[in-house]
C-alpha cells in the first residue's frame, strides 16, 4: 500500500505529542516525586509504610504493584477491545475512549494528598490503563497509513513528536515548580497544578489526531462470530501463524523478555535517584528532560543505522546497552554517576521502543486485522511489564533495597539478548534457503 498523506501522518505522530506528557510527567517525574515526597518514611503518617487495603508496603513496592495490576487489566482486555474495533471498524472511537480515560485520571490527581493516598494510586493506574489501552490502537494504525519501507521512519517520526511535547509539558511543570521557590506546600500544590495541565494537554492535542486518522477499513468491517469473545480467538489465530512463522516467533520471545526491563526501568528510574541517591525535585526533573532530549536522537540514529545494519542487528546492540545500564545502575553511588546513567537510559529508551514497534510490523504478514496483530504485540508488552514491575516491587519489599531488584532486570536483558540471537540466525537461515 502507498503510504498516507503527510497531513495523515502528522496528525497520527501527534497522538505521541499529546499522550507522552503522561508517560515523562506522570510516571517518571513528577509523581514519583510527589509521590515519595507525601509517603516518605520521615512522616509520621507512613514511618511504617503506606497501607492499601488493609496491607502496609514499602511505598514504592505497593506504586509497582498498583500499576503492574493496572497492565494486567490491559493485558486482558485489549484483546475484547481489539475485537470489537475490528468488528465495527471504529478502533479511532476506542482509542479516543481511553485517551480521555487516562487524561481524565491525570487530572484528577490534583486531588491526590496525604489523606487520600489509595485514590491518588488507584487515579494512577487508571492514568495508566487510558495511555497504555489507547496505544493498542494507536499503534494498529502504523500499518494501515505507511508503506512497509516507510515504517522506520514513520515510527521515529512519532516517538520523536512526543519526546518533544513531552519536554515542553515538562518545562512549563518545571517553571511552576521552580517559581514555587523553598515552599513545600507551594511546591507541592504546583507538582498538582501540573498532573491537572497534563490532562489538559492531552485531550486537547488528542483532537488533532482523532480529526486527521481514519475511523477504519472496509475489510475490518467484516462479520464476526462474538465480538466479545473473538479477541481470544484471533490471538489464537495468530498464535497458530506464529508457530509457523520461527523468525517472527523468535523475535517476540526476545521482545517479551527485553521489555521486562527495558518498560520497569523507565518507570522506576526517578524513584531510584529519589531514594537511594536523595536527588532532589528540581535536579530530577532536568535529568527527565535530558533523557527526553536524548531519546530524540536515540530514536532517529536507530532508524539510521537500521537502513544500513538491519534492525536486529541494532536491536541486539541497543539490548547490550541496556545491559550496561543495569549493571552501572547497580553500583552507582554519586549524583555525577546518575546523571550519566540517565545520559545512556535515554540514548537506548528512544531507540529500542521506535526499532522494536516497526520490525514487528516490517516481520508480520500481510493481513487486513491489524488490530489484532498488534493486540498480541500489546499483549506480550504488557504481560512482560507486569512481571518486570511486580519483580522489581517484590524485591524491594523483600530485602528493602531496590539496588537488588535491578539483578533482575538484568536477567531478562540477557535473555532477550539470546532471544536476538536465535532471531538473527533463523533469518539467516530463512535468506540462505
Amino acid at each position: 500500500m502507498a503510504t498516507a498523506s503527510k497531513k495523515v501522518i502528522n496528525g497520527w505522530a501527534m497522538y505521541d505529542w499529546a499522550n507522552s506528557v503522561y508517560n515523562l510527567v506522570i510516571t517518571t517525574t513528577f509523581f514519583p516525586a510527589y509521590y515519595a515526597a507525601i509517603t516518605k518514611p520521615e512522616n509520621e503518617k507512613f514511618k511504617d509504610g503506606v497501607e492499601f487495603l488493609g496491607r502496609t508496603y514499602v511505598n514504592t513496592e505497593i506504586k509497582d504493584y498498583v500499576l503492574a495490576f493496572g497492565f494486567l487489566l490491559i493485558a486482558f482486555f485489549s484483546p475484547i477491545l481489539s475485537s470489537i474495533a475490528d468488528y465495527k471498524g471504529n478502533k479511532k472511537n476506542f482509542m479516543r475512549f481511553f485517551c480521555y480515560m487516562g487524561a481524565l485520571s491525570c487530572s484528577l490527581l490534583y486531588f491526590f494528598d496525604t489523606d487520600t493516598v489509595s485514590f491518588g494510586l488507584v487515579c494512577f493506574m487508571f492514568a495508566g490503563i487510558g495511555f497504555y489501552g489507547s496505544q493498542v490502537f494507536y499503534n494498529s494504525y502504523l500499518p494501515d497509513i505507511t508503506d512497509e519501507a516507510d515504517r522506520d521512519r514513520v515510527s521515529a517520526k512519532g516517538y520523536s513528536y512526543g519526546y518533544i511535547g513531552s519536554v515542553i509539558m515538562q518545562m512549563i511543570g518545571f517553571a511552576l515548580v521552580m517559581n514555587a521557590g523553598d515552599d513545600p506546600v507551594k511546591t507541592q500544590q504546583a507538582l498538582k497544578l501540573t498532573f491537572l495541565l497534563v490532562g489538559l494537554w492531552w485531550i486537547g492535542f488528542a483532537q488533532i489526531s482523532f480529526n486527521r486518522l481514519p475511523m477504519g477499513t472496509a475489510a475490518e468491517r467484516a462479520t464476526k462470530k462474538n465480538a466479545l469473545t473473538n479477541g481470544f480467538h484471533e490471538l489464537k489465530l495468530v498464535w497458530d501463524q506464529l508457530i509457523h512463522m520461527p523468525v517472527l516467533k523468535r523475535y517476540l520471545f526476545s521482545f517479551f523478555f527485553y521489555s521486562m526491563g527495558v518498560q520497569t526501568v523507565m518507570l522506576v528510574a526517578i524513584d531510584f535517584g529519589i531514594k537511594e541517591l536523595k536527588l532532589p525535585n528540581d535536579r530530577l526533573i532536568i535529568t527527565a528532560v535530558v533523557i527526553q532530549l536524548v531519546a530524540i536522537a536515540g530514536a532517529l540514529v536507530m532508524s539510521r543505522l537500521s537502513e544500513k545494519f538491519g534492525n536486529i542487528k541494532v536491536l541486539l546492540f541497543t539490548v547490550l546497552l541496556w545491559i550496561a545500564v543495569c549493571i552501572v545502575g547497580y553500583f552507582i553511588q554519586t549524583e555525577f554517576h546518575f546523571y550519566f546513567l540517565a545520559a545512556m537510559v535515554g540514548l537506548v529508551m528512544g531507540g529500542i521502543q521506535s526499532m522494536s514497534r516497526s520490525t514487528y510490523s516490517k516481520l508480520m504478514p500481510e493481513t487486513k486485522d491489524t488490530a489484532s496483530f498488534f493486540s498480541f504485540y500489546d499483549v506480550t508488552e504488557k504481560l512482560a511489564i507486569v512481571i518486570g514491575l511486580f519483580s522489581f516491587g517484590f524485591i524491594e519489599g523483600l530485602t528493602n533495597n531496590m539496588r537488588n531488584s535491578i539483578l533482575a532486570l538484568i536477567v531478562f536483558f540477557v535473555l532477550g539478548f539470546i532471544g536476538l540471537l536465535l532471531t538473527q540466525m533463523k533469518e539467516k537461515k530463512k535468506l540462505a534457503a
